[in-house]
């Protein structure tokens, strides 16, 4: 039978990764409110 270890996750590791979800969310909706807007993917650029 296997020896089964809990796996111990860091408070800052759980913060880091929540708001890096959060700034992927913030720069997914500039990108569709960026192409809505201008017809653009990257307004400025071609």
């Amino acid at each position: 039978m296997k020896d089964i270890k809990t796996k111990i996750v860091e408070k800052e590791k759980i913060v880091a990764e929540k708001l890096n979800g959060r700034f992927a969310m913030l720069g997914f909706v500039a990108l569709v409110g960026a192409y809505l807007t201008t017809g653009q993917i990257i307004p400025g650029f071609i």
